[in-house]
């Protein structure tokens, strides 16, 4: 259920890759004329963008394009007869200048090699024209005019422009096993994965390419080092990647050493990335500031403020100047630490230096505050930023209206959603979700389906904070079944619910009837590979049996039987053998003999209801004569059959 259909629901309840010098390489070039060559003349460019033609060759960088050969050799250049320099610089310009591509470059891409193609296709991208790159693209694959340059080109041209799944695709289709495995289109798909978001896929996908040939560089490692800085045991899978790394003979560089400081400092191991520093200083590599940031950002996990400062001299006496993101990570230290003060005295010197025109050094101080429960000096801040018109993309908004909203102050919070709803027409999930929350909070319907109208306008998907606030809005408003459905699509979306907030709506649904819909939320519990509660297994088998769903609660019992006390399954078995399928009698009474339950009464009651339909029960029937005596015999049963034998 998307954010509308809960509405309408509410409703009715880079750097530049070209160098400008000449081509080292030499082109063939055809004196005389040959038939069904077309000769284009040369026009003069009247794009403001500088053309690229095949005078412009890209460098040779660590990570770029390793062979630069490979973009002038096309073992499937479909040309027949050489073409003139000239002729393929005048159709590359006519292809950059033109506005219809679908005609272009049927016309003009015939006669052009692959190399003419990425010089196409890196002009596109170097002036993040996203369509015309993927158009061209997209031809190239269909006429075979493609290679390696070309896939990785269009993969690092395309950055966040191309999802993760559009990624995998393209890999997917490549059918030259070289090229699959080749290091520059494998680092490519690898960074693009992990820039979306995508460090799990990106490391199982790194597994499968070793298994189909690839031999990773130092970038491929670095670039998944950066990637474990996002994901859950980071840290233990950083340090796979690094042996893996030095024991295929690679050597740890300055960005390998980033990357894992930056890991270190995520995943709060702040001694390891002190000892990782000092190692690579060993080595003879010196630090930059990013190192040297990483490591204060692994300081602000406990506040050590001393170490902080000491590194910041350290700095100085490098050399090295302080920067903003520098200064910002020391404030982080200050805040954690609680030391307000001289939080807030550093945060004046960043003024000082033209570092807090944003709101990011005044929303630390405000976050650090709020949690040590100084609301008013976070508001004092907050005031203070407004005041001094300090640029906000709404951060600091949200902060003060979720801490108004912990702490009961409805009416301030919603009065300053009311101001940025006002002041800004920018949102994201973050001052969405906090406005929402105020709304709920203090019961205002119109103002809960304005928020939701406005992210579903602003194409804004909601995350897991969204979904819990919602849900909690409507088991309070009693709309159950709405919450329900919006869990459904929770659910669906891949984030997993809290077990409280399940165990409530499963019984508010079993109170008002919803005895198939409690089920569900249970199963979503259920297979979410995590332990639940014992006592929702009794819980959600009771809703069952009230809703004679006796089939379902079959399966409950006989999947957790030693979590359910003897009562309720007694329960369970009368009611099933009133009124639940015959057919499945046998097995109910075997589930409950396996519990350790005496079914004398069950069979009495089996007995009872085979006279009512004796041509389906006769066999359950004699079963039950049998379970009669079960107290003076030992009853055994085996495949789903009852077996009698004598003590």
């Amino acid at each position: 259920m998307e954010i509308s259909s809960m509405f309408h629901s509410i409703m009715a309840l880079s750097s530049p890759l070209f160098s400008s010098s000449s081509s080292p390489f030499s082109f063939p070039t055809s004196s005389r004329k040959r038939p069904n060559i077309h000769k284009f003349k040369l026009q003069s460019s009247t794009s403001a963008a500088t053309k690229i033609t095949t005078d412009s060759i890209p460098r040779t960088e660590a990570g770029e394009f390793q062979n630069v050969l490979t973009d002038y050799v096309s073992p499937n250049s479909s040309n027949q007869f050489p073409v003139s320099r000239n002729d393929r610089q005048s159709a590359i310009l006519q292809i950059q200048e033109s506005s219809d591509l679908g005609s272009a470059l049927p016309r003009l891409g015939e006669t052009l090699k692959v190399q003419d193609m990425n010089v196409i296709l890196r002009y596109f991208g170097k002036l993040s024209r996203r369509q015309e790159l993927s158009q061209v693209f997209d031809w190239m694959q269909q006429n075979q005019k493609i290679n390696v340059a070309s896939y990785s080109s269009y993969v690092k041209l395309m950055g966040k422009s191309l999802s993760s799944v559009e990624a995998l695709v393209m890999y997917k289709s490549i059918k030259d096993r070289s090229t699959k495995i080749n290091v520059s289109v494998c680092n490519a798909l690898l960074s693009c994965l992990v820039k979306n978001g995508k460090s799990e896929s990106s490391l199982k996908l790194f597994t499968q390419m070793k298994r189909d040939g690839l031999v990773p560089d130092a970038v491929t490692y670095s670039t998944l080092l950066a990637g474990c800085a996002k994901v859950k045991d980071g840290y233990s899978k950083a340090l796979e990647l690094v042996q893996e790394l030095m024991s295929n003979g690679l050597l740890m560089d300055s960005v390998t050493y980033g990357s894992l400081l930056s890991v270190c400092a995520s995943h709060k191991e702040c001694n390891e990335a002190e000892k990782y520093f000092q190692k690579m200083k060993a080595e003879g590599q010196s630090p930059n500031v990013y190192h040297y940031s990483s490591l204060l950002n692994a300081y602000s996990v406990d506040g050590n403020y001393e170490k902080a400062e000491a590194l910041i001299e350290e700095m100085r006496s490098a050399g090295l100047v302080l920067n903003k993101v520098v200064y910002t990570t020391l404030l982080k230290v200050y805040v954690k630490g609680g030391f307000f003060e001289k939080s807030k005295e550093l945060l004046k010197e960043l003024e000082a230096f033209g570092y807090a025109k944003d709101e990011m050094p005044f929303c630390l101080l405000m976050d650090g505050l709020v949690k040590s429960g100084l609301l008013l000096e976070a508001k004092s801040v907050f005031d203070e930023m407004m005041g001094k018109h300090v640029k906000t993309d709404g951060y600091s908004y949200s902060i003060m209206i979720s801490a108004f909203c912990r702490s009961g102050l409805l009416e301030d919070a919603k009065k300053l959603a009311s101001e940025f709803e006002e002041k800004y027409d920018k949102y994201d999930v973050v001052i969405l979700n906090a406005m929402l929350s105020a709304y709920c909070r203090a019961g205002e319907i119109e103002n809960v389906m304005s928020m939701m109208k406005k992210m579903d306008d602003s194409a804004i998907s909601p995350d897991w904070n969204t979904f819990n606030i919602l849900i909690r809005y409507f088991c309070k408003e009693k709309l159950y079944l709405l919450a329900y459905r919006t869990m459904q699509d929770m659910h669906r979306k891949g984030h997993q619910p809290e077990e409280g907030l399940c165990s409530s709506l499963i019984y508010y649904l079993g109170k008002t009837d919803a005895h198939s819909e409690a089920f569900s939320v249970y199963n979503m519990l259920r297979y979410s590979k995590r332990t639940i509660s014992k006592s929702l297994h009794e819980k959600i088998l009771h809703i069952l049996i009230a809703g004679r769903l006796l089939k379902d609660a079959y399966v409950v019992v006989k999947d957790n039987a030693g979590f359910i006390s003897r009562p309720a399954i007694k329960r369970f078995a009368v009611n099933f053998m009133r009124s639940g399928n015959v057919n499945l009698i046998n097995d109910v009474m075997k589930a409950m003999h396996s519990s350790g339950h005496r079914i004398d009464q069950v069979a009495s009651l089996g007995k009872q209801r085979s006279q009512v339909q004796p041509e389906k029960t006769r066999p359950i029937a004699k079963q039950c004569d049998v379970l009669s005596v079960s107290n003076r015999r030992n009853t055994n049963i085996q495949n789903g059959f009852i077996q009698v034998s004598e003590f």
